[in-house]
């Protein structure tokens, strides 16, 4: 007789080929802010937004993690966040990782997000306001010397595997201004180190992502020792023809100067990039590479509510859970005693564990998911034929497939090259697939001939329009986030850190800004709208001719013989009358 845990658990024979767990895989962030403590992050300077105040660049890259650890309370509830010191001589209280980590100092390890850790840090960061060296003080910078990067991503790895999920997106966030950690005579064998450490560390499934704050005074310059160091996002098997000395092989080197800047590049890497779908591409005949596609636009709703209880101190969730009651002895019933069954008058038959297998099996239509396969060469081959099509202004023309038991459909290959901005945001390279309609989705206008605006109105456009575009011809979307979601996430925020709310405070970016518009472009906006009234032709309509629908005339048409032979027949009550 089978138990009740056991009704719905597959053998292992059968659990390759009926379960699939990729939805187990990428579906939680992990960030792990790695911040240089060294007495360059620490040298204090003018504070650019509060008067008679003096900051650093370390209270900086603090102040950005509480702003990202905020915002993901909101979006991400269920993401892991940390935060590691290097080039400290603190050391982290706990005995089991303290002898790991050399000069680094986990001050806040991978855990989920709460409200008391980021409130723990505000509190920090809000002392450091007021004194300028509590931040020194509790952080101590190594003195003489630098911790060694390939010790710092060998403390990331062993932070990363005592707490974060192994079903997760990991990335790493490293902040520092030292452009040369190691200047000395064993230059070459320290980034030697670096680089394999690195390469464990990025073997692991861990992203390391680079903010390199650069001032006036010490611009950045990677050539010194991070081109060297860090590679590509992905190490696949085609990695052998990365050039070390490459700088365009870095992931997005930023310069950073302020609290502003640094969110900014962030907010970029805040979301994790998840595939909609990975599926080999077949190029031709024992020509085949891997690919991955990405959506490029995501709808962003609110979170989804849930019961809480109040314990006074804390907020707990509330659980639902189903419980199954002995009536008779008003007792919990063991699941592990419950058995399943039929009821039969008043006696009751079970089945057992031989039937059940194989009433599993019923109805079950078997599919072998394909395993995961790796094609060497397929960066290069990619990157050759993105590079190709750009070249030559051509689209690519494929027969796309991207689920499994989907229509097969026509697609277009728009190729884009990689683009950087002064901001330092790049977009990256890749084709965007557009699919193709067949001829019955392709219907003719209603309209067949339209009124068409004179030049004079057309050019009366024109100027105010040109005065009003937008600086670079580009849109930056997450400059301007939904103020309807805005709202209800500063809500939000508020109560969940128990901070005060002004709604007056409230800033919607959306609004347009009625008075430099129309300091800008008033006077041509006027003039066109003049033009406008004085045109005839604005003032007319065009219908659209309605195509009335044509229906087939029922024959009625019965001969008298034909009527005669169907009633003979006994065929005539089955004739439909109209």
């Amino acid at each position: 007789m089978a138990p009740y845990d056991d009704w719905n658990t597959l053998d292992e024979e059968e659990e390759e080929e009926l379960q699939d767990a990729s939805y187990l895989e990428g579906k939680r962030d992990v960030i792990l802010f790695c911040i240089d403590c060294s007495e360059s992050m620490q040298e204090l300077r003018e504070d650019p937004n509060y008067e008679d105040t003096q900051t650093c660049h370390l209270f900086t890259a603090l102040e950005a993690a509480v702003q990202i650890q905020k915002k993901k309370v909101i979006v991400g509830p269920n993401d892991v966040v940390g935060i590691m010191l290097f080039n400290t001589t603190r050391k982290t209280e706990s005995t089991r990782i303290q002898s790991e980590l050399k000069n680094t100092f986990a001050y806040q390890p991978i855990s989920p997000l709460s409200a008391p850790t980021i409130q723990e840090l505000i509190q920090l960061l809000d002392d450091a306001r007021e004194n300028p060296e509590a931040l020194r003080e509790a952080f101590p910078p190594l003195q003489g010397k630098r911790t060694p990067m390939g010790d710092v991503f060998t403390s990331c790895n062993w932070v990363l595997r005592d707490g974060a999920p192994k079903t997760a997106t990991k990335r790493v966030f490293l902040i520092t201004d030292e452009d040369n950690p190691h200047s000395g005579p064993a230059n070459q064998q320290l980034i030697t180190s670096a680089r394999t450490t690195l390469i464990d560390l990025t073997q692991a499934g861990v992203a390391v992502e680079p903010f390199f704050i650069s001032t006036p005074e010490k611009p950045f310059e990677v050539s010194k020792f991070y081109s060297g160091v860090l590679l590509p996002t992905n190490i696949g098997d085609d990695d052998e023809d990365i050039d070390p000395s490459d700088p365009s092989v870095l992931p997005e080197s930023i310069s950073i100067s302020r609290i502003e800047d640094l969110l900014a590049q962030m907010r970029f890497h805040e979301v994790p990039k998840r595939s909609h779908y990975s599926v080999p591409f077949k190029l031709g005949e024992g020509l085949t590479i891997g690919v991955k596609g990405y959506g490029l636009v995501t709808e962003q709703k609110k979170g989804m509510y849930k019961y809480f209880v109040d314990l006074g101190d804390r907020m707990e969730v509330a659980t639902v859970r189903t419980v199954y009651v002995d009536e008779a002895r008003e007792a919990e019933v063991d699941k592990t005693k419950m058995l399943y069954g039929m009821s039969l008058g008043d006696a009751v038959a079970t089945g057992n564990d031989e039937d059940e297998d194989d009433s599993k099996d019923e109805g079950i239509v078997r599919e072998v998911p394909v395993g995961k396969r790796t094609y060497s060469g397929s960066k290069r081959t990619f990157s050759a034929l993105v590079k190709s099509l750009v070249e030559k202004d051509k689209m690519g023309l494929v027969l796309a497939l991207t689920r499994r038991n989907a229509t097969p459909v026509f697609c277009a290959l728009l190729p884009q090259e990689e683009k950087a901005d002064e901001g330092g945001w790049v977009d990256p390279a890749g084709f965007h697939l557009i699919p193709l309609p067949f001829a019955d989705d392709i219907r003719a206008a209603t309209v067949q001939k339209a009124v068409r605006a004179p030049d004079t109105l057309k050019h009366a456009a024109r100027a105010w329009i040109d005065k009003l575009s937008v600086k670079n011809g580009a849109y930056p979307p997450d400059s301007y986030p939904n103020p309807a979601l805005a709202f209800h996430n500063a809500q939000l925020e508020a109560s969940a850190f128990r901070e005060q709310y002004d709604p007056d405070e409230f800033e919607d970016l959306t609004l347009p800004k009625y008075e430099s518009l129309h300091k800008r472009a008033g006077a041509l906006m006027k003039k066109w709208k003049i033009a406008l009234d004085n045109d005839e032709s604005a003032d007319v309509v065009t219908i659209p001719e309605k195509v009335a629908g044509t229906k087939r005339k029922a024959e009625v048409s019965v001969d008298e013989a034909e009527l005669r032979e169907m009633y003979l027949s006994e065929t005539l009550m089955k004739v439909r009358i109209i």
